[in-house]
C-alpha cells in the first residue's frame, strides 16, 4: 500500500489531532485480515514494527531512498499481530527513553560532585591502534567500560544511537555562527540534572540492546502478494 495511509482530523474544541491512519487505510487492512478486529492504533504500530525489520529495509531500499515508504500488509494475521506487539514495545522503548534503566556497566572512577560528570567531548579507549567501542572515556574523571558491542547495531540514519549521544551531548562552538552547544547547561538549567548526559548514554546502551532484541525477533517478511 502506498499514498493515502495517513490522515489528519479537526476536534470540536480547534485542536487538530492527527489521526495518523485513513479510513481507507483501516479498511484495506480489514480486508487483508477479515476474521480479526484491527483498529487504527494497530495498524499505527503495526507499520512502527514493519520499519525496524531488517527485512523489510534491504526488499524496500531502493523504494525508501527515493519516495515514501510502501506499506504491504503480510501473509498471515499472526505475523501481522507479531509486527503489531512489536512495535507497540518499541514506540515505549524509544518514546520513554529517558526513564528506562541506566546499563550496568563498569566505571573506573570515583564522581562525588556535580562538576565530576561535566563532558566535554567523550572517546573511545583504545585497543592498540584500533579504537575500543566497549570503552567510553567520559572525561578525566569518569571511564565507562564493559559496553556490549552489539549496542552498537541499533542504527538510526545511519549511525549507532550511542554515536549520536557521544556526538551531541559535549561542548561544541559552531564555526559559521560562533554559537556554543554546551550539553553541560542543559543538564544543569533544563533537566536540572548535571548527570544527564552520564545517564543518557548508559539508558541508551540499554534500549540500543533492547531494541534489537525486538528487532531479532520479528517474524521473516511474508507479503500478501
Amino acid at each position: 500500500m502506498g499514498g493515502g495511509l495517513f490522515d489528519a482530523q479537526e476536534t470540536e474544541n480547534g485542536y487538530t489531532v492527527k489521526d495518523g491512519i485513513t479510513d481507507a487505510g483501516l479498511e484495506h487492512f480489514k480486508a487483508a485480515y477479515p476474521n480479526e478486529s484491527i483498529s487504527k492504533e494497530d495498524i499505527f504500530y503495526y507499520i512502527y514494527g514493519l520499519l525496524h525489520s531488517p527485512d523489510y529495509r534491504s526488499k524496500y531500499a531502493d523504494n525508501l531512498s527515493k519516495q515514501l515508504p510502501r506499506i504491504p500488509c503480510v501473509k498471515t494475521a499472526a505475523d501481522f499481530w507479531a509486527f503489531v506487539d512489536a512495535g507497540r514495545k518499541l514506540g515505549a522503548l524509544h518514546v520513554d527513553y529517558e526513564t528506562v534503566e541506566p546499563y550496568p556497566v563498569t566505571i573506573e572512577g570515583k564522581p562525588k560532585a556535580d562538576t565530576d560528570y561535566y563532558v566535554t567531548k567523550m572517546k573511545f579507549g583504545k585497543s592498540g591502534k584500533e579504537k575500543d567501542k566497549s570503552t567510553v572515556i567520559y572525561n578525566d574523571h569518569i571511564t565507562i567500560k564493559n559496553i556490549p558491542l552489539e549496542a552498537y547495531d541499533y542504527i538510526v540514519n545511519g549511525k549507532a544511537a550511542l554515536d549520536w549521544v557521544m556526538d551531541r551531548q559535549r561542548v561544541k562552538t559552531d564555526k559559521a555562527s560562533g554559537i556554543v552547544n554546551d550539553a553541560n547547561r542543559y543538564a544543569l538549567e533544563t533537566v536540572g540534572d548535571a548527570k544527564y548526559p552520564f545517564e543518557l548514554l548508559l539508558r541508551v546502551i540499554t534500549v540500543s540492546l533492547e531494541t534489537m532484541k525486538i528487532v531479532n525477533s520479528l517474524p521473516v517478511l511474508e507479503i500478501d502478494q
